[in-house]
C-alpha cells in the first residue's frame, strides 16, 4: 500500500453526535491508560489540567503540564500525552469538528478564520497556563461550556458554541502571526500514523512500512524512533493494547477473542504485554473497570 497525500490520511472518529460534534473527556493519567501514543486527527482538541502533573507533546515539542494548564492543539497537530514518575494527572479531553462552529458559512467568520482552523493554517497559542494574560477569561469559557454540555437544558448547544467561539476569538487575539507548514517529515509521519490507526490489526511489519515511505528498513527505524521516541514495533503494540483495553471495558468478548481482534496472535504474549503496560493482567483490568 502506497502512502500518498495527507489529508487522504485524516482520521474520521466522530466526537459527539453527527450534527452536535463536541464531547467533554474526563481522563486520568496513568489509571485510565498509562500515555496516549503520538497521533493526529481531524477534530481540535483542548487539553485542560485539572489536578496532578504530567507532560503533553505538541508537534515536536514536550511540554510539562501541571494543574490549570491549557493545551491548544488545532486539527491535525500531531499530540502525544503521558505521565511523570509518581505522578497523577487528571484532565479534560475536549474534542470537536469545526464544522460545528459554522465554517460551511458564507461569511467573512468562516472563511477567514474557521476554513483555515479547519485545514490547520491557523496560529492558536499551544498552551495558555494560569496568569498568563486572556487565561481567566478563556477558563471561563471552558466552565459554560461545561456546565451547559451537564445540564442539557434547552437551547444549550448554542451556549456551547458561543463559548467556544469567544475561546477561540480570545486565543486568536494572543498570536495572530500565521502558522509554520508542516515539514515532509511530519507529513509523512502523519501518514504513517494514520496507517497504523487503521491497519493495527494487520501484521503491519517494518520493512512493508519501510517500502511504502520509500526508505530503506534501516532509516525508516531511525527516522520513527527520533520522531516518535519508540520503535515502530513498540508503538503499534501500544496501539494494539490501547484498543484492547477499551474493548475489554466495554465489551463482554473474551481475552483470545479480543487479543485476536487487534493483532495478537499469541494469547500468552498478548497477557505479558498488556500487564507490562498497564501493570496489571487484562482479566484484573476488566474486573477492576467492572466495579
Amino acid at each position: 500500500m502506497a502512502l500518498t497525500q495527507t489529508d487522504s490520511y485524516l482520521e474520521t472518529k466522530q466526537h459527539g453526535s453527527v450534527l452536535f460534534p463536541f464531547n467533554i473527556y474526563p481522563c486520568t493519567i496513568p489509571q485510565d491508560f498509562p500515555s496516549v501514543d503520538l497521533h493526529w486527527q481531524k477534530s481540535m482538541e483542548l487539553i485542560y489540567v485539572k489536578k496532578g502533573r504530567g507532560r503533553v507533546q505538541a508537534g515536536m515539542t514536550a511540554m510539562e503540564a501541571a494543574a490549570g494548564d491549557l493545551f491548544i492543539l488545532p486539527p491535525g497537530t500531531l499530540h502525544a500525552l503521558g505521565g511523570l514518575p509518581g505522578q497523577r494527572m487528571e484532565y479534560e479531553n475536549i474534542i470537536f469538528d469545526v464544522d460545528f462552529l459554522g465554517s460551511g458559512a458564507a461569511d467573512i467568520c468562516a472563511r477567514q478564520y474557521l476554513v483555515p482552523l479547519a485545514a490547520g493554517r491557523l496560529a492558536l497559542p499551544a498552551s495558555l497556563r494560569p496568569g498568563q494574560p486572556e487565561y481567566d477569561a478563556v477558563a471561563a469559557c471552558l466552565s459554560d461550556a461545561e456546565s451547559l454540555c451537564g445540564d442539557k437544558g434547552p437551547g444549550y448547544e448554542l451556549g456551547v458554541k458561543a463559548a467556544i467561539l469567544r475561546l477561540l476569538f480570545l486565543l486568536l487575539r494572543m498570536n495572530p502571526e500565521p502558522i509554520p507548514s508542516d515539514s515532509p517529515g511530519t507529513q509523512r509521519l502523519k501518514r504513517v500514523l494514520h496507517r497504523i490507526e487503521t491497519e493495527y490489526a494487520q501484521p503491519l511489519t517494518v520493512a512493508q512500512m519501510a517500502e511504502s515511505c520509500g526508505c530503506s528498513t534501516s532509516h525508516f527505524m531511525r527516522w520513527f524512533r527520533q520522531m516518535t521516541g519508540s520503535s515502530f514495533t513498540a508503538y503499534l503494540n501500544g496501539r494494539r493494547l490501547a484498543v484492547a483495553a477499551e474493548q475489554l471495558r466495554q465489551s463482554g468478548d473474551s481475552i483470545l477473542y479480543i487479543a485476536g481482534e487487534v493483532g495478537f496472535e499469541n494469547l500468552s504474549n498478548f497477557n505479558r504485554q498488556f500487564k507490562a503496560r498497564y501493570g496489571v493482567t487484562p482479566r484484573e483490568y476488566r474486573r477492576d473497570g467492572a466495579k
